[in-house]
């Protein structure tokens, strides 16, 4: 039988089962079974883990079958694997706008009052069409071939909510 910490995991960051579920997306009846021990598919430990910010490997204390410890490390190295094609993916956009900038900008010098007028079209409005193009067309497709991880803004809004993470030293209060 797998040994699982979500109980624990929720109690140190002060959620109750609600929130836990409310988090994560799934059903309280969920939480309530994995807490119980009953086993779950990756994917809803996937979503809880995300939750909780922590990787699948670490809802576990121990695990007793050896397939399922592998599937659980599988998970976790293709999240990891999939940020790192997401992130680069979202920085080639970036320097794509940026070369582009660049060589119009040059351009841009030889063409005398009209120059001036490429430059500001491009270094403003461009940015403001990278964003838009980002955000209704490259994240979908990104989440969509992706799954497992996040975008650069979702990170972000990660980062600035308050964390739930108790540095690993700390012991939860009872």
């Amino acid at each position: 039988m797998n040994t699982t910490r979500i109980a624990d995991l929720r109690q140190t960051v002060g959620w109750t089962q609600e929130r836990l579920a409310t988090e994560s997306g799934v059903g309280l009846r969920t939480i309530q079974r994995l807490e119980a021990g009953n086993e779950a598919s990756l994917e809803t430990l996937s979503l809880v883990a995300d939750a909780l910010r922590v990787p699948v490997s670490e809802l576990f204390t121990k695990i007793d079958d050896a397939d399922f410890g592998t599937r659980v490390e599988a998970l976790d190295s293709r999240a990891t694997d999939q940020q790192t094609a997401r992130d680069r993916a979202t920085s080639a956009s970036t320097w794509l706008y940026v070369g582009i900038g660049l060589v119009l900008t040059m351009l841009s010098f030889t063409m005398g009052s009209y120059g001036l007028v490429l430059f500001l079209a491009y270094w403003t409005g461009g940015l403001l069409i990278l964003i838009a193009l980002r955000r209704l067309i490259l994240e979908s497709r990104l989440d969509a071939r992706y799954p497992l991880s996040r975008s650069r803004r979702q990170l972000r809004e990660q980062r600035r909510a308050p964390s739930t993470r108790m540095p690993a030293n700390v012991e939860p209060v009872s």
